[in-house]
């Protein structure tokens, strides 16, 4: 449904329209930041720089706990939030590896990354599965539908703080509507800073030297 006056801005790739809800979650599937309303025609770069979570991120004012060892090591590492390759490598934002030319030790690292990124889409699969207004078209104006969307997040934590998380997980649907995706666009481009890099690697080498084994890992 085309909120009013907006032209092409809600028209996404998928040719629907839509509005974005940029999310971040924790290993129970608890929404910590969500930033709601963004344009469906925008890219998620688009979408993740002016949000404010990006800004506080920038600026250092967000509360991320102080760096620490990795476990068994002397290695002093930064906490790190992770996303997917389209978004910008950054001291406190982990992205996997290019797919080109991989080693062996980056395939690991894109693995074990890949894995723990799995917590989003699981919270998203939860949502949908919750509050089937999100499967079909929201017949209302914008605002009214950011809030919604807002309640429904909140209210998602609020029923996992009291229940767990477990018993969710089965009612995810392994096919998302198309209403609510994850989506995949090309990665960045840009200059990455050293500091960065050099954070990746070292998780890299961490993950080498300490491996996990997972069935059909």
């Amino acid at each position: 449904m085309c909120p009013p006056h907006s032209g092409t801005l809600f028209f996404n790739y998928k040719k629907y329209y839509s509005i974005v809800l940029l999310a971040i979650c924790d290993a129970k599937y608890r929404f910590l930041v969500i930033d709601v309303g963004g344009f469906g025609k925008q890219s998620d770069g688009a979408t993740f720089n002016p949000s404010e979570f990006y800004h506080l991120l920038k600026s250092k004012k967000i509360n991320i706990p102080a760096n620490a060892c990795l476990p068994g090591t002397d290695v002093n590492m930064p906490f790190v939030f992770l996303a997917d390759e389209v978004f910008p490598l950054s001291a406190h934002v982990l992205t996997p590896y290019s797919s080109e030319n991989l080693n062996v030790e980056k395939c690991i690292f894109n693995k074990r990354h890949s894995r723990v990124r799995k917590s989003i889409e699981c919270t998203f699969g939860i949502l949908n599965s919750k509050w089937r207004l999100l499967s079909k078209c929201i017949e209302t104006s914008h605002e009214p539908a950011d809030y919604l969307i807002k309640a429904v997040c909140i209210l998602q934590n609020t029923i996992i703080d009291k229940e767990g998380f477990e018993r969710h997980l089965t009612e995810v649907e392994t096919d998302q509507p198309k209403n609510i995706q994850v989506p995949r666009r090309p990665r960045q481009r840009g200059r990455l800073s050293s500091d960065a890099l050099h954070i990746r690697d070292t998780f890299t080498i961490y993950f080498k030297e300490n491996p996990i084994h997972f069935p059909n890992y």
